[in-house]
């Protein structure tokens, strides 16, 4: 499967910049793989499409504020941090990206808040855009964290075009966030409203939740025609054993298992046995799911509208099919669907 294959073209006008009023009542393409239709419904009619006993596969991980804006020492210039990932707690060393980065050196100083309330020094140079930091801060780590969320800014993804506003605090972060250490949001889960989850559950639906943390790695274009030659950056991903017996239990019994975003789908993909059951687990995953991909767990899939060339259409279009998915695509632009993270969805069954 060749990277070109994934082109589509749209209007940056689709890009949705703010998500609708409600959460369940964003748009959503129904794609039918038995029957080769498509529906175009509201999300919350995803009621109609599970009965007692399905269940829904849920990220649980929880966005924090991972965008710092600061200034260079000596010359003053700002700066963007977006923080990827911690790498020692006790010394306070995290991987970062950095914006512009092309003067960012080892050894340079950044300051952040008012009177260089927070300070880091580059220790080491990872890639063109990315650096290590050590936070210099003597205080206890509690209190370190709690400078960090106060600087912070909800890491909205650039191609919405604007600035975060209060809003996005809450909105940009499903309602079952849990565990804090995600850079993005699991987007396909913002659709889910407490009410919709309560009319799923009177029908018998029932949930189950795994941990992907996010990282900037799912975002990180493909720079290679041959996918068999791209690298995922690794994630960490937790199943419990509840989770595996709840979704082990519905496969047996043949209701739908139903994965709530790709994120979700690359877990549940990393962890299988080889009869085919989920295995619960605390690890590590660099899972690339492409077309042509045989699924061992979920059996239908909710996610959004992704961007041209990503890994994330890969994942979805390997599990909708190639052809059937790209078409949907197609059909999306002329319908004015809503594209991105605050987007509309599609529900693949």
């Amino acid at each position: 499967m060749k990277l070109s294959k994934f082109h589509y073209n749209y209007h940056p006008d689709l890009i949705a910049k703010f998500p609708e009023e409600n959460r369940d009542e964003s748009r959503m393409m129904v794609l039918n793989r038995s029957t080769g239709k498509i529906e175009h419904k509201i999300f919350k009619d995803i009621t109609r499409y599970f009965d007692d006993k399905d269940i829904f596969v849920l990220n649980n991980t929880k966005v924090f504020p991972a965008r710092l804006f600061g200034k260079k020492e000596k010359t003053g210039a700002d700066i963007e941090v977006f923080l990827l990932r911690e790498l020692k707690q006790e010394n306070k060393i995290w991987d970062v990206l950095v914006d512009p980065a092309r003067k960012i050196r080892i050894g340079n100083k950044l300051y952040f808040g008012e009177n260089g309330l927070l300070v880091a020094e580059v220790i080491d140079n990872t890639t063109s855009r990315g650096r290590t930091l050590r936070f210099l801060y003597d205080g206890p780590y509690d209190e370190f964290k709690a400078t960090i969320k106060s600087l912070g800014e909800t890491p909205l993804p650039k191609i919405i075009g604007r600035k975060t506003t209060k809003e996005d605090k809450e909105r940009y972060q499903t309602i079952y966030a849990k565990h804090e250490g995600a850079v993005a949001a699991p987007t396909a889960g913002l659709h889910f409203s407490k009410q919709l989850m309560k009319r799923l559950e009177l029908k018998g639906v029932e949930f189950a939740e795994i941990t992907l943390h996010v990282g900037l790695g799912n975002f990180r274009s493909v720079d290679v025609e041959d996918l068999t030659k791209h690298k995922m950056d690794a994630e960490r991903i937790i199943i419990t054993e509840e989770t595996a017996e709840k979704v082990n239990k519905a496969r047996e019994e043949k209701h739908q298992i139903c994965a709530v975003g790709t994120t979700v789908i690359r877990t549940l993909e990393s962890s299988v046995s080889t009869q085919g059951y989920l295995k619960a687990c605390d690890d590590w995953t660099n899972k690339f799911i492409f077309p042509p991909h045989q699924f061992s767990v979920p059996t239908s899939m909710v996610t959004n509208f992704h961007l041209p060339y990503s890994t994330a259409l890969m994942t979805a279009a390997a599990f909708g099919g190639f052809d059937f998915v790209m078409e949907a695509y197609h059909s999306a632009v002329k319908e004015n669907y809503r594209f991105g993270a605050y987007g509309d969805a599609m529900l693949i069954i």
